[in-house]
């Protein structure tokens, strides 16, 4: 089985994933998953994809993410593993949908606007 190479994005956070048969490593940004994302609800988002469809001793998956934040990478990194597993057998898409996890979450930070504080939040008025 080739190399497939699939990408996903959260907020600013973009993830290029390098996916083959293999025995379950998971490398990020040239260190073990584990180490990269420290706490459990993290690395249990990075293979949400796999655990799903079964397959969680199957696969190597080298990853490269940057920008955003860490939770926004670990999301990042789901949408690329679900992509990439659909690529190579389109039988798991429902049961991956099913979990929302082929769907791009595309919220993003507003921009500040001119003339106030933040997006939203404005001078103090004062009247007189």
């Amino acid at each position: 089985m080739s190399v497939t190479n699939t990408s996903g994005r959260r907020k600013t956070a973009v993830a290029r994933i390098y996916l083959q048969a293999g025995s379950g490593n998971i490398i990020v940004n040239g260190k073990d998953y584990k180490e990269y994302f420290p706490t459990l609800p993290l690395q249990s988002k990075v293979t949400q994809s796999i655990d799903t469809i079964e397959a969680s001793g199957n696969y190597d998956i080298k990853i490269n993410v940057n920008g955003g934040g860490i939770n926004g990478q670990a999301e990042a990194i789901r949408l690329a593993i679900a992509k990439a597993l659909v690529e190579l057998d389109p039988e798991v898409k429902p049961a991956l949908r099913a979990e929302g996890l082929m769907t791009r979450d595309s919220r993003m930070v507003e921009r500040k606007k001119p003339g106030r504080r933040k997006a939203r939040k404005k001078f103090q008025f004062s009247k007189r």
